[in-house]
């Protein structure tokens, strides 16, 4: 087989490339260059520079490299610039993941992973989120993750295309320090960011009805996640065409804002630091924590890497990338 990666060279991305051509599998990336870092794809993998929302371009790289499976990762992804831009953001995620679904039904290719997103949940009220939980998204990041799984599963039964849809969680940490997020988006980083800068950390509210008033959340290492899509494409190429699976990706254990900037602290050599307590950010639920009981039982799957192993591998990548940091 061979699989189309999109958003290939990108954070989340290249980590799929790298554990599924680990694994023996081949593939090749599709990157439009919007975020994705070419650097971080081995120099063996064939990468065609594009957009999903060319089917020109679709067509040829289906074409050219013998495409029979596709692993859909290019999005836009942030949640307030979705809420500026809605109308970019359901062009670019809702049409291009059209597009691409038509290039895939056209040309007869019978398996499809779609990365979505824990944010398809909303501010879930419950111990753990499993996959029957509502889905009650509050961004049009969400919106579109989740319209995206409605059009993924109803073309995989219209087309006899097998199909995988994955909910991962909080993302942290690196394979290898080149791979590391280089955006300043996620907690982890921003944390970095301040402290580089030479600021406190900041922790939006701590009178959450938690055991320590601050944020719960479930946060997933990249390699594991990355893992996690190997197995959801194997799952998706030993299926008869038009079987669908949904799944969380997440370790199933939450970890408190003030717990992790604690790790975070001590991993840098910042212990001395006191974070600065913020008003509570609006829709900031108390606690969300997936089950992963469904893709351990379907896929085999489960994470094996803790918090402090996220921390210290982005960690490293943050210095390679600002060399400034150790010292600061």
């Amino acid at each position: 087989m061979t699989w189309l990666i999109t958003g290939g060279a990108g954070f989340i991305g290249s980590h799929v490339v790298r554990a599924m051509s680990r694994a023996g599998e081949r593939v090749v990336v599709l990157d439009d260059g919007s975020s994705g870092v070419p650097a971080r794809v081995p120099a063996d993998v064939p990468v065609v520079t594009g957009s999903v929302l060319d089917r020109a371009v679709l067509d040829r790289a289906i074409t050219e490299h013998g495409v029979t499976g596709v692993v859909h990762l290019a999005a836009r992804k942030q949640v307030g610039e979705s809420v500026e831009q809605p109308l970019r953001y359901y062009r670019e995620n809702l049409g291009g993941l059209g597009t691409l679904l038509e290039a895939v039904a056209d040309a007869g290719i019978g398996r499809f992973v779609f990365s979505s997103s824990a944010a398809v949940y909303g501010l879930p009220d419950v111990p753990l989120v499993t996959e029957s939980t509502p889905c009650l998204p509050l961004s049009p990041y969400g919106e579109t993750k989740l319209a995206g799984e409605w059009l993924v599963r109803a073309t995989g039964r219209a087309h006899g295309i097998s199909t995988a849809c994955l909910r991962y969680f909080n993302v942290a940490g690196a394979a290898e320090p080149r791979l590391a997020d280089t955006g300043v988006f996620n907690i982890v980083p921003m944390v970095f960011d301040k402290l580089t800068r030479g600021e406190a950390p900041q922790i939006f509210g701590d009178d959450y009805p938690t055991p320590d008033g601050t944020c719960v959340r479930d946060y997933i290492h990249v390699e594991d996640l990355a893992d996690a899509h190997l197995a959801a494409a194997r799952w998706v190429g030993e299926r008869d065409g038009g079987a669908d699976l949904t799944v969380n990706i997440g370790r199933g254990e939450g970890v408190s804002v003030r717990e992790l900037i604690d790790i975070v602290l001590e991993v840098t050599g910042r212990k001395d630091v006191e974070p600065v307590i913020m008003p509570r950010r609006a829709g900031d639920p108390a606690s969300v924590v997936a089950s992963s009981e469904l893709i351990r039982r379907e896929l085999g799957w489960a994470a094996t890497r803790g918090v402090r192993e996220m921390v210290e591998s982005a960690w490293e990548g943050w210095c390679l990338n600002h060399p400034e940091a150790r010292g600061a």
